[in-house]
């Protein structure tokens, strides 16, 4: 297997991670309207997110600083491309991230209820922009010769590309709500589990909806498998979700992300960026990847870096493991 081979599956993990992860961090500030019936239970479902939310994040931009060392050209003609949309996710995660840190600044319910609406914003734009990035780089885009976008600012706006958002979307509502029921307690649980139990049938279909259209496009037997395992991890989840298993539904719907993102990469493959004008201007992994050297590089630095990151996330979430409710949050103090 080559270093561009190598690499490009890589960066295809680090946006998995970064689905998994905060795809459940997303799903919880979309859901705070909906499940929280007053400020301590919204102050629980934030803190179940407050220690881990700010270290998902990073898996973006790892993935994209990836795409950036690894395949310059992927990343130039993709982000360009996509500029305004990512504008719009950069504004929405700036504002969630100030709203987790400002809205228990000030005892005032009206102050509370604007950051919270600042959090249920910040977490609806991310999932769609970046959802409809990755289906922009797994459908294409109109490129010219050079790989620059033919088109307007928002070419890569298309039905196929907003299905691919909106699937990203409906899973996060799904993972939020298996991993409210994960991680609070009481009554709070119980209502988290079965929304979860009541989404998942419906939330799953744009996914599900979008693999197809990948597969009927430029998939093979390979992505059909995988598909296959998808809607199997999702009735499964379905099914333990039910029986009240929060963590195996949980597992099992990070087998559903982890199966249909390895599908949407195989699929792409040995493509970066297909282009839907031509295809003599598709965007290649041996066209656009970085010198061996700096690949070479690239591989020294991930091999030390890597585990230690892992390490870390991983002790973070050991540490806060156990489930919280309303009787852990102490009482709001007036400054």
């Amino acid at each position: 297997m080559t270093l561009e081979t190598i690499w490009f599956c890589v960066i295809a993990l680090f946006w998995l991670g970064y689905l998994f992860l905060e795809g459940f961090d997303f799903g919880v500030g979309m859901l705070m309207p909906v499940l929280a019936k007053d400020n301590t239970e919204r102050r629980v479902m934030v803190n179940t997110i407050g220690p881990v939310w700010d270290g998902n994040e990073v898996w973006l931009i790892v993935a994209g600083g990836a795409m950036f060392a690894a395949f310059p050209g992927w990343y130039a003609s993709l982000f360009s491309a996509a500029y305004l949309p990512l504008l719009v996710v950069l504004l929405a995660l700036i504002g969630r991230g100030v709203a987790f840190e400002y809205r228990g600044k000030v005892d005032s319910d009206r102050w509370r209820r604007n950051w919270d609406r600042v959090i249920g914003l910040g977490s609806w734009i991310p999932p769609f922009g970046v959802g409809l990035l990755l289906a922009t780089t797994v459908l294409g885009l109109p490129l010219d010769a050079d790989g620059d976008r033919a088109g307007g600012a928002f070419a890569a706006v298309r039905f196929e590309t907003l299905l691919g958002a909106v699937a990203v979307v409906g899973f996060s509502l799904v993972h939020g709500a298996a991993f409210l029921a994960l991680k609070t307690e009481g009554d709070l649980r119980h209502r988290a589990r079965n929304l979860a139990t009541r989404l998942l049938p419906v939330a799953l279909l744009p996914l599900l909806a979008f693999l197809i259209v990948v597969q009927l496009r430029s998939g093979d037997l390979w992505t059909l498998l995988l598909i296959g395992v998808a809607v199997i991890a999702a009735a499964v989840a379905w099914f333990r979700i039910r029986e009240g298993r929060e963590g195996q539904a949980f597992a099992a719907l990070g087998g559903v992300i982890a199966a249909s993102a390895v599908a949407l990469f195989v699929a792409l493959y040995p493509d970066v960026l297909p282009s839907t004008s031509d295809p003599a201007n598709t965007l290649t992994i041996a066209g656009e990847a970085s010198s061996p050297y700096t690949l070479t590089v690239m591989t020294w630095v991930a091999l030390f870096g890597a585990p230690a990151v892992l390490i870390y996330q991983g002790w973070t979430y050991w540490v806060f493991r156990k489930r919280i409710g309303t009787r852990h949050i102490p009482p709001v103090h007036a400054p």
